[in-house]
């Protein structure tokens, strides 16, 4: 099996509405899965996804800590990393930036690459608007639910 033949299952993955995809050729095997999470709250390791729930209803009591959360959320659709892997915030070494604070994105722009077991993940868009904050540096290791980019919606 090729590292393209496997681009291409990722690929077949990713736009389907599949979470799992099995592979066997009789000479190599390939299981996929892809990560879902809930709107807002992404989804990560076991020990962390136990914490994540204790640490928010604590947090509801206070007043002040949710109301930030509150004002803030309505404002900016945060635009996480669906995988672990390193973020590359231009197509290649050099090469400007694919955005950055202040750019105007519409949904299906290139936001980022994510390099994940060699093969280099194109991160898109989902809504349109205003590029708010780029949340990670270049060349940056970055975890699944990762805050990638904070964009205001048009």
């Amino acid at each position: 099996m090729e590292l393209s033949d496997v681009t291409q299952l990722v690929k077949l993955l990713d736009k389907s509405g599949l979470s799992e995809l099995r592979f066997n050729d009789g000479t190599s095997s390939v299981v996929l899965k892809k990560e879902t999470h809930v709107m807002g709250v992404p989804m990560v390791a076991a020990p962390v996804a136990q914490a994540a729930p204790v640490a928010t209803p604590a947090a509801a009591p206070s007043a002040p800590a949710a109301a930030a959360p509150k004002s803030a959320a309505p404002k900016y659709k945060e635009i996480t990393s669906p995988m672990v892997g390193t973020f590359y915030a231009s197509p290649s070494p050099g090469a400007p930036a694919f955005v950055s604070a202040g750019s105007v994105v519409k949904p299906g722009q290139v936001l980022c690459v994510i390099e994940a077991m060699k093969i280099m993940n194109e991160i898109e868009s989902d809504v349109s608007g205003e590029v708010m904050e780029v949340c990670v540096a270049n060349e940056t290791p970055v975890e699944y639910g990762t805050v990638l980019f904070r964009v205001k919606p048009a």
